[in-house]
């Protein structure tokens, strides 16, 4: 298994035990993790597990901004595999 496919993976599933971590931080009232962070993760190639911890934990579904940047950041990813700034044969 290539390196960058363990990265992706890893980064991943990370992203999205943080927003399991952040929603269950919201709901017992905590200090909560920020949303520059949740996007870090995202942009650092856990987008796919920041959609799927906002759908499975509900997590920042109703925020407009927030998920516009999710989406931004998914969009300008597929860009970058698209145009080999992450070169397909890695995986």
């Amino acid at each position: 298994m290539s390196p960058v496919l363990i990265y992706l993976i890893f980064i991943n599933c990370i992203t999205f035990l943080i927003f399991g971590l952040d929603k269950w931080l919201a709901q017992h009232n905590k200090w909560r993790i920020s949303e520059q962070k949740l996007l870090g993760f995202c942009f650092a190639g856990g987008v796919i597990g920041g959609i799927l911890g906002m759908l499975f934990f509900r997590h920042k579904t109703q925020k407009t901004s927030f998920k516009l940047a999710i989406g931004a950041i998914l969009i300008l990813q597929i860009i970058a595999l698209y145009f080999k700034v992450i070169p397909f044969d890695y995986f």
